[in-house]
């Protein structure tokens, strides 16, 4: 029996198992979900056991732990590390799902529920992957897994892991199926990466909420004053105003931009899915570059002051904001976080105090298309798909692929099978069953011809 005939036949089953897995909450940012994170490193440590791996291990960290397995067949043979996370983000605002985000619902050819996409349905893809080469007796390599729990709250304790096991995770190149393709008819590969830097801002006025009547127009307003320093970070171009900001980005060239630009896209189907008349971002750059090769501040939270049913006329003590930066070559999180906070602080008047406290981060990240590992990939995607894969580069961030570089010295390869219509991080995720299939056996494939490129 092929690889692609095991799946077939399969389909029902590796299905139900990943709707059983999506219906584990676990959100890795929230403490109440703390026992079915666990639940999930234990399923996923299970299903390793079962696919063929000769160890699976559930490793302790000072969070929430990594789930470690391998199958080595030859010592002398290249070795592929899978690299995914089992959490979630969360799930709020319930409200604006169309079913409930733990109770997984297949409409239209795709799975509903929060991490279908991100990541449990593309991670699962490589463990069902791996139990069909073993199934088939068509592993051709060695292959290792190390799936985290702390990917959406920064991976703290990842590269404490990373740099205590070199050893064990040792490998010619890294798998990762957590980025997304242009479109079903237009495969593609990521081959760069923003970094990030997030942190929170804290603006403190009065002692106390004061009655806006009697002190409003004598005393800041921490909520006015934090809307307008905000205001002050981009100029009128849309363009970030923090000193230094800028110094160390890595322009492309001319010739890079126009490549990039040749990738497929329809700027009024790109404003009628998201329902807005415009688009808007930095001048002089079209909105593929804005998204993909230039750096950002955004607002992603803010608050402050009375928000309930009905009014209360209160002039609030603190207003908050969180705030994040994507980040391109060559620009360094930390450094990156350290301008921002040293300019937020002396732009603020005297009227209030500020408090910046950073959260996570991490570098932007370029993978080389002239390795082994991108020509197997293009390969697979190409058998599997019918269509050379473009190359892209992708706005989001996966700050440990800089990590897993710097340290292991081996370049990853970007397989990702989502689409940015996947609704990720948002209500109402979810991954096309076509993706989930299509993706099972394109890896399958990319380690046929990364072994025989080896």
């Amino acid at each position: 029996m092929t690889g692609k005939e095991y799946i077939e036949s399969n389909k029902q089953k590796f299905l139900d198992e990943l709707l059983d897995l999506l219906r584990i909450p676990s959100v890795s940012a929230d403490k109440k979900f703390k026992d079915d994170v666990l639940k999930t490193a234990e399923v996923i440590k299970a299903q390793l056991e079962k696919a063929g791996a000769d160890k699976a291990e559930i490793c302790p960290t000072a969070g929430y732990p990594i789930v470690y397995g391998e199958k080595i067949i030859d010592e002398s043979l290249p070795t592929v590390l899978v690299y995914g996370h089992y959490d979630v983000q969360p799930a709020d605002p319930y409200e604006l799902w169309d079913s409930p985000p733990f109770e997984p619902v297949i409409k239209n050819d795709k799975i509903y529920a929060r991490g279908a996409c991100d990541d449990k349905g593309q991670m699962y893809m490589h463990v069902k992957a791996f139990e069909t080469m073993m199934a088939t007796d068509s592993l051709p390599c060695n292959i290792k897994f190390m799936i985290e729990g702390e990917e959406e709250v920064g991976s703290d304790n990842l590269g404490i892991f990373v740099k205590e096991n070199k050893e064990k995770l040792a490998s010619d190149v890294i798998l990762i199926s957590d980025t997304s393709i242009i479109s079903n008819e237009h495969p593609s590969i990521t081959v760069g990466l923003r970094g990030l830097s997030y942190l929170q801002v804290e603006v403190t006025g009065p002692n106390r909420d004061l009655h806006s009547g009697v002190y409003g127009g004598a005393v800041a307003n921490p909520i006015n004053t934090l809307c307008e320093m905000i205001a002050s970070l981009k100029d009128g171009r849309n363009h970030i105003t923090v000193p230094g900001f800028y110094d160390k980005v890595a322009e492309l060239t001319a010739e890079e931009r126009t490549a990039l630009n040749k990738a497929p896209f329809d700027l009024d189907e790109y404003k009628k899915d998201l329902d807005i008349e415009e688009v808007e971002g930095e001048d002089g750059y079209t909105t593929l570059e804005r998204a993909g090769i230039r750096p950002t501040l955004d607002v992603n939270g803010i608050w402050g002051g009375y928000i309930g049913e009905g009014a209360k006329t209160v002039l609030p003590s603190k207003a908050y904001a969180k705030i994040s930066m994507r980040l391109v070559p060559d620009q360094v999180s930390d450094e990156i976080t350290e301008l921002f906070a040293k300019h937020f602080e002396s732009i603020a008047p005297k009227s209030v105090k500020v408090k910046v406290t950073p959260h996570h981060g991490g570098d932007p990240a370029v993978t080389p298309t002239d390795s082994t590992a991108y020509q197997a990939a293009s390969a697979a995607f190409e058998e599997a798909w019918g269509k050379k894969p473009i190359p892209t580069r992708d706005g989001g961030s996966i700050p440990i692929v800089a990590l897993f570089e710097r340290e292991l010295k081996v370049n990853t390869v970007l397989m990702g099978f989502g689409l940015d219509s996947d609704a990720i991080h948002s209500p109402n995720e979810h991954y096309g069953i076509f993706n989930y299939f299509k993706g099972i056996e394109t890896i399958t494939l990319f380690y046929k011809h990364f072994a025989n490129q080896k």
